[in-house]
């Protein structure tokens, strides 16, 4: 193996994360930052009855491309195909910051989804690339960190280039920082290729995701553009049944499915997938009109409504980091997603309850529970399936419920806009009949341009306020019969013991509503290195001589490990290189020296016949420990490349610089 990097290579890893976290940012980003500028959008534009379009249409880009761009990178190299993603994404925000109606607006945010899509994707598999398994949870938690930060974010930022420099800048503000992103891609990211080529299922790929335009195009244009029985609406729907049925049967017979029908046989994963798609539909779609509800019926600033916004996005990261830390204490996890399918149905109801007379209070505490509710369920999915599944379905398990939820996420935003135009159209009839408008100002306009209602005498805009408060809080109600459904569905989970270790997934990567193509082995080395950054521990250490029949220090072992693995180590250039304390090298050099385990030649330590016995014991040691965390996947039947992965990670924890035991005993 190669020795540790140099300052200068270090320098280069930490610029290349720099470039994937900054277009997963952005990316992720305009996911939300849509939200609060939908309105004043609209009021320019025009189009009301399209606005959860603006939403649903980068949404649906980004779910439908997500396999292909999985495996795409795997056969073409990641580092294209991200550079292809980033010029993508920034012609569809260019376009987009340039549209001149909605319908453009639109189409160009499709564009925008596409490479928004293939930026998520590949960002994190890119990880997989640049670091060992050993060190790459650390950086695997960095990814989930800017998702829960591009929530909060998204709504504020939203809100200030609107009230500041206007909605356009919403899109070209993507423009320098996407720029900078594919410049430093381009200079200082290396990543290795692979020799194996996968066999890409182009035909199932394609016939999943024209199934999903289907529904959602069906959802969002039924009983608005097109009448529900009309030929069109019912065109689609056939169109959208056949493609279903074709895909069943090319996935029999494909070489490497995007989706392996036999996990549908799995109960844990069909339960999780549905689960997955109902929260997505209630979040997003709840999501995208909330800033609406509280911009258009009490009068507040883009800017505003996205701080008002803010007890719903801490409900989700308070409810969501606190059940990771109680699942991995107590090791239960089914009652989260029982309780959280509940809390979410409550705060549903609760901002059904919301009206132009609602108080901040009470709304704030309304969109807390909401959030509550939601974080209480997103990442657990994640966690059963990944436990449920047999090893070599488990990253297409990990990428099957999060592509669930994509699609219950753009289904619910097309959903609840449908719902939405129709409502609020009765609404305004009733509220107008008889009403003498002021000139310039229509039934029509004030339907697609909520702006027109502050041009109304005070008593008529009363009466049209509330027919917009009780068009957008009546979608909230239609959600709640679903989340019942899954709240049942939950109570149907087997809570199976959980398998030491891989399956405590990384918690923070199930947030992205947008699935990684992985291999299992990718998952499986993903999941190991999370715990392998505890093996730096004294206890671990401590463990590992024991098992080797030895009683050296933690730190003395790591030393052997590392003088076995690279022939040899200067204490004095390790403690500079790693920032491992000087004294607690010279204390594990010095028990080496006196056990007769290690011998000086100059500065550098080498090992002896007798530390080269002990070290391979030591090594043994941990890759049993390792083992160990695989469960009933380390069995008789376990893959070829399972062992290899176990081997390779346990040479990984002998010498890399992330593996000094922080304890000075």
């Amino acid at each position: 193996m190669p020795p540790p990097p140099d300052s200068a290579e270090r320098g280069r890893l930490l610029l290349s994360m720099g470039a994937l976290l900054l277009g997963l940012f952005l990316a992720a980003l305009d996911q939300t930052i849509v939200a609060t500028a939908l309105p004043t959008i609209v009021g320019d534009l025009g189009g009301l009855d399209h606005l959860s379009w603006v939403v649903t249409a980068y949404l649906l880009a980004a779910t439908a491309a997500t396999p292909l761009w999985g495996k795409l990178g795997d056969s073409f190299g990641r580092k294209r195909l991200f550079q292809l993603a980033i010029v993508i994404f920034l012609v569809g925000s260019a376009l987009c910051g340039l549209a001149r109606n909605m319908p453009e607006l639109i189409a160009f945010r499709f564009v925008q989804g596409l490479g928004g899509g293939g930026l998520i994707v590949l960002s994190m598999a890119i990880v997989g690339d640049l670091v060992s398994p050993r060190e790459r949870g650390r950086y695997q938690g960095l990814f989930g960190a800017v998702f829960g930060t591009t929530s909060v974010l998204g709504p504020l930022l939203g809100g200030l280039f609107v009230d500041h420099l206007g909605w356009r800048w919403v899109f070209y503000i993507n423009l320098p920082f996407g720029a900078l992103a594919l410049a430093v891609a381009a200079t200082v990211l290396h990543i290795p290729t692979g020799d194996r080529r996968h066999v890409i299922d182009y035909a199932g790929t394609a016939l999943i995701a024209a199934f999903a335009i289907g529904l959602v195009l069906v959802a969002s244009l039924g009983g608005t553009t097109w009448p529900w029985l009309s030929w069109q609406i019912v065109g689609l729907a056939v169109l959208s049944v056949v493609c279903l049925l074709a895909f069943l049967r090319v996935e029999r017979t494909a070489a490497e499915p995007v989706f392996p029908l036999d996990l549908f046989r799995v109960r844990t994963f069909a339960l999780c997938g549905a689960v997955s798609f109902v929260v997505g539909f209630a979040m997003f779609g709840a999501m995208t009109y909330l800033p609406t509800f509280i911009q258009v019926v009490h009068g507040v600033s883009p800017t505003l409504s996205g701080v008002r916004l803010l007890p719903m996005v801490l409900g989700i990261l308070l409810s969501s980091t606190l059940s990771g830390q109680l699942i991995s204490r107590t090791g239960r996890w089914k009652v989260f997603p029982v309780v959280g399918t509940a809390v979410t149905a409550l705060g549903l109801v609760l901002l059904h309850t919301l009206d132009e007379r609602s108080g901040v209070l009470v709304m704030s505490l309304w969109f807390a529970v909401f959030g509550l509710g939601l974080g209480l369920v997103l990442q657990v999915m994640v966690l059963a399936v990944q436990n449920a599944v047999e090893y070599r379905n488990l990253g297409v398990a990990t990428s099957g419920v999060t592509f669930a939820r994509s699609i219950g996420a753009a289904f619910g935003v097309a959903v609840f806009g449908a719902i939405f135009s129709h409502r609020l159209g009765d609404e305004l009839s009733d509220a107008l009949r008889g009403v003498d408008l002021p000139p310039g100002v229509s039934e029509e306009r004030l339907l697609h341009d909520p702006e027109r209602v502050g041009a109304l005498p005070p008593a008529t805009r009363d009466g049209v306020l509330g027919s917009y408060s009780d068009a957008i809080t009546s979608v909230f109600l239609y959600a709640v019969p679903l989340l019942l459904v899954a709240h049942a569905l939950t109570w149907a989970l087997r809570e199976d013991p959980l398998r030491g270790g891989v399956l405590a997934p990384d918690l923070g990567e199930s947030v992205p509503p947008n699935p990684v193509e992985r291999s299992s082995r990718a998952e499986c080395a993903r999941a190991l290195s999370t715990l392998g950054s505890r093996a730096g521990r004294r206890d671990l250490y401590a463990r590992i001589a024991a098992d080797a029949g030895t009683d050296l220090l933690p730190a003395a072992c790591w030393l052997l490990l590392r003088i076995r693995r690279y022939g040899s180590a200067e204490p004095g250039l390790l403690a500079e290189r790693t920032g491992v304390p000087v004294e607690v090298l010279l204390q594990a050099a010095r028990q080496l020296e006196e056990r007769g385990f290690a011998a000086r030649e100059g500065l550098p330590l080498v090992g002896t016949d007798k530390g080269h016995a002990v070290a391979e014991r030591l090594a043994t040691a941990r890759e049993n420990a390792l083992a160990e965390l695989l469960g009933d996947w380390w069995g008789p039947e376990r893959p070829r490349d399972l062992k290899e992965l176990v081997h390779e990670l346990s040479e990984e924890l002998g010498g890399s610089r992330a593996d000094w035991p922080r304890v000075t005993g």
